[in-house]
């Protein structure tokens, strides 16, 4: 099986044997994203709905990289801190993404890299 990195110049490169998506089969598998900024590497402050924000602008990078966009993607990983932020994150999540939505799975974790609130992966049509 082939497979290709895709990596976006906008983000800190992995701190890990990792990385940012993979192509293969005719799919991007993104790795998981955190509310990380590029420009200091922590997890932004302001809580999950600043987190999410940022999540997202992580994301939108990497799907730029790949020549891609929220409407390409096909399924949503979606990892929680505390199931409390569910419908914080949920407002946010709601603007990147149109019908027909993609398939979801949300999942509420005892903790995630960096101490942050929440963690998002993506499946996309390559």
């Amino acid at each position: 099986m082939n497979k290709a990195a895709i990596t976006s110049p906008e983000l800190a490169p992995p701190v890990g044997p990792f990385s940012q998506a993979i192509e293969a089969g005719g799919f991007l598998f993104f790795s998981g994203q955190v509310g990380q900024d590029p420009a200091t590497g922590k997890v932004v402050e302001g809580g999950i709905a600043a987190e999410t924000e940022r999540v997202f602008r992580n994301l939108a990078a990497v799907l730029k990289a790949a020549g891609k966009s929220f409407d390409d993607v096909v399924r949503v990983g979606v990892y929680l801190w505390s199931m409390s932020d569910f419908a914080a994150m949920n407002g946010i999540y709601a603007k990147h993404f149109s019908q027909p939505f993609p398939a979801r799975t949300t999942i509420g974790v005892a903790a995630l890299p960096l101490g942050a609130c929440v963690e998002i992966d993506l499946v996309v049509k390559a």
